[in-house]
């Protein structure tokens, strides 16, 4: 299983790169024999069909990276470190996870990871990831003297472990204005406000480890991170893709990135 696929714009090529690195569900059969099966069977924290809704992308000039194995193999939007994302006590899951976000334990037996485990995967998983990241946002700055990281994910309406309240349908992240241009935050917030959809800016999520880690604007490389909830492109159950609740959110996406390619040009 490769770790990642690229998929390439089927029209001229933009300074835009959208990172999708929870939509994968690959998990090894070594790893998978490990874990709880009602759990591993269906990863719930799973960004489901992510990459199927930007499916319209690649006619925008946009280049995507899609991760090909589950998050709980290892999450490519954590820090390697482990330093954790927030302090504000919500359940925080580790490049490594232990527990799905309401804390049910992914591992039975009381397995654990040591630290060779977690060292291993990293290297085997998230390094490549995070290099051909890399790679690609050089490449398009190299040819256009900026890019744009778009890193694209969902999550469930309601996770109690996170937040006891349901979220916001749209959440906007780019780490409190720093990651990305003023200019490209305000197009966005333009594009995604007051469409339809409850909009939040900063909260409760303002950004993983790829949008905090990769976004340099003052380096004229700028990211963003939208989480969105997955009753916005599924059915009510948010188990199955839903074409109807698909094409409303997708005409908001679309027009969001046709505005920031306009606006890459003026930056």
């Amino acid at each position: 299983m490769e770790i990642f696929k690229i998929i390439d714009p089927t029209v001229p090529q933009v300074p835009i790169i959208i990172s999708i690195p929870h939509a994968g569900t690959f998990i090894p059969e070594d790893l998978k024999a490990k874990m709880n099966p009602e759990l591993s069977e269906k990863p719930d924290d799973t960004d489901w069909f992510i990459d199927r809704l930007y499916s319209f992308a690649v006619e925008l000039g946009i280049t995507m990276i899609v991760a090909n194995y589950s998050r709980w193999v290892v999450d490519l939007n954590r820090n390697p470190e482990k330093q954790p994302l927030y302090n504000d006590g919500r359940v925080i899951t580790d490049v490594v996870p232990m527990t799905d976000f309401n804390g049910n334990q992914i591992y039975k037996d009381n397995y654990v990871p040591d630290s060779d485990e977690i060292a291993r995967r990293v290297a085997l998983y998230h390094t490549p990831y995070h290099e051909k990241l890399t790679e690609l946002l050089q490449q398009r700055k190299a040819e256009f003297g900026k890019v744009l990281l778009f890193d694209a994910h969902s999550i469930r309406k309601s996770v109690p472990g996170i937040r006891s309240e349901d979220f916001p349908e749209l959440i906007l992240g780019d780490n409190d204005e720093s990651s990305a241009s003023l200019a490209l935050i305000s197009t966005t917030i333009d594009a995604l406000q007051h469409k339809g959809y409850e909009f939040s800016h900063n909260h409760p999520f303002k950004g993983g480890y790829i949008t905090r880690s990769f976004g340099k604007p003052e380096e004229n490389i700028h990211a963003l991170q939208l989480e969105m909830c997955k009753t916005n492109y599924m059915d009510s159950s948010e188990k199955i893709y839903d074409e109807a609740n698909a094409k409303s959110i997708q005409v908001v996406l679309k027009q969001t990135f046709t505005n920031l390619v306009e606006k890459m040009k003026l930056i």
